[in-house]
C-alpha cells in the first residue's frame, strides 16, 4: 500500500466518524496513529463530551471485530477474559470466551474497575494473547484497546497503575467543544437520546488493509539525528526535577513507530522534528509523574513536558 492510499483510508474513516461525532479532529487523528502503529489509546474527559460515542465510530467506521466493557466495581477478571467451564456431556473443559476475544475492545470507564480486573488487559495488550488457567490463546494483529476514563471522579474508581498507563501509546484529553460546536451537537443529537441506536456508518476499512497499511509505515525512514531526538526527550523526563520519574524505553520506541504512522498519515515517507513535538504531550504526559513539590505550585505533566520540548534541541 503507497501512502496515497494510506491518506485517503485516513480520510475516508474521519469522514465516517464525522457523520456521528462533531469536532474532535485531533482525537480521531490520534486515533489513526494508534491504529497504524499497533498501539492502544486512553480517552480521558468529564461526562458527557463523547468519548464513548468516539469509540464506537472508530469501531464502526472499520470492518473489525468490536466488543465492548462496561467497567464497574463487581467486574471480575474473569467476565473479561473467560472461563473454563465443565461439559457433561463431553466430560470435558470448554472455553467460554470473554469480550476481550475480539479485535477492537472499547473498555468503557476502565478506572471503575478494581486493580485485580485492571490487571487481566496487562497480556492483552502487550502481546496480543491471554493466558487461562496454563493456556495461551493469540487475539490475533488486529487487537487494539481504546478505553475511556472520567478524571473527576473519586467515589467508586481505580487509579490506572503506572505499569497499565505504559501499556497506553496515547494519553487523549477530550475537553469541551467550542460553541459552535456544541450548537451542531444539539443540532445532531438534540432529537432524543441517538446514542443508543447503532450508528449508521459504513465500514471503509478491514484487517487486510490495516496490515497493508501498517506494513507501509513500517517503512517511513526516521533518520538518525530524529531517533536522536526521540531518545533524548525521552532521556530528559528523567533529568527535571519536577518530575518524579520520568518516561521509559517502551515510551521511546512507541513514540518513534507513532512519528512514523503521522508522518504516513500526512503523505510523507520520512519522519520530521515537528512530527515527534506533535505527539510527544499524548505519547508521554501518562508516562511521567509530578514531583509533590511540582504538583503544590500548580504545574502539569503537560506543562513539564512542553518545558522539555523547549529545552532539547531539534535537529535541523
Amino acid at each position: 500500500m503507497d501512502l496515497a492510499t494510506i491518506h485517503d483510508l485516513a480520510s475516508q474513516v474521519r469522514a465516517q466518524v464525522h457523520q456521528v461525532v462533531v469536532g474532535q479532529d485531533h482525537a480521531i487523528d490520534l486515533l489513526l496513529v494508534s491504529l497504524l502503529s499497533e498501539g492502544h489509546v486512553l480517552l480521558e474527559g468529564v461526562p458527557g463530551v463523547a468519548k464513548t460515542l468516539i469509540g464506537r465510530a472508530f469501531a464502526a467506521s472499520m470492518s473489525l471485530q468490536f466488543g465492548r466493557v462496561q467497567f464497574t466495581p463487581d467486574l471480575m477478571p474473569g467476565d473479561i477474559l473467560g472461563t473454563n467451564l465443565f461439559n457433561f456431556q463431553t466430560n470435558q473443559f470448554t472455553l467460554t470466551r470473554g469480550p476481550i476475544f475480539t479485535e477492537l475492545l472499547l473498555a468503557d470507564e476502565i478506572n471503575r474497575t478494581p486493580p485485580k480486573t485492571q490487571a487481566a488487559l496487562l497480556q492483552a495488550m502487550q502481546e496480543r494473547v491471554v493466558t487461562i488457567d496454563g493456556t495461551s490463546h493469540d487475539l490475533g494483529p488486529g487487537f487494539m484497546v481504546v478505553a475511556t476514563q472520567n478524571p473527576i471522579e473519586q467515589e467508586g474508581t481505580y487509579p490506572l497503575p503506572e505499569a497499565q498507563l505504559d501499556r497506553f501509546l496515547f494519553k487523549v484529553t477530550i475537553g469541551y467543544p467550542g460553541r459552535d460546536e456544541e450548537r451542531a451537537i444539539v443540532a445532531r443529537h438534540g432529537h432524543g437520546n441517538t446514542m443508543a441506536r447503532a450508528l449508521p456508518l459504513t465500514p471503509v476499512a478491514d484487517l487486510a488493509a490495516i496490515q497493508a497499511a501498517r506494513k507501509a509505515v513500517r517503512d517511513v525512514r526516521a533518520s538518525d539525528p530524529v531517533l536522536d531526538y526521540v531518545v533524548d526527550l525521552v532521556r530528559a523526563t528523567r533529568e527535571r526535577p519536577q518530575l518524579l520519574f520520568g518516561a521509559s524505553p517502551r515510551a521511546a520506541a512507541m513514540l518513534a513507530a507513532a512519528s512514523r504512522a503521522y508522518a504516513a498519515l500526512h503523505g510523507r515517507d520520512f519522519v520530521l522534528p515537528d512530527d515527534v513535538k506533535a505527539l510527544a504531550v499524548p505519547a508521554l504526559r501518562h508516562r511521567v509523574g509530578l514531583a509533590p513539590g511540582a504538583e503544590i505550585d500548580g504545574l502539569t505533566t503537560e506543562a513539564v513536558i512542553k518545558q522539555i520540548l523547549e529545552l532539547v534541541p531539534a535537529p535541523r
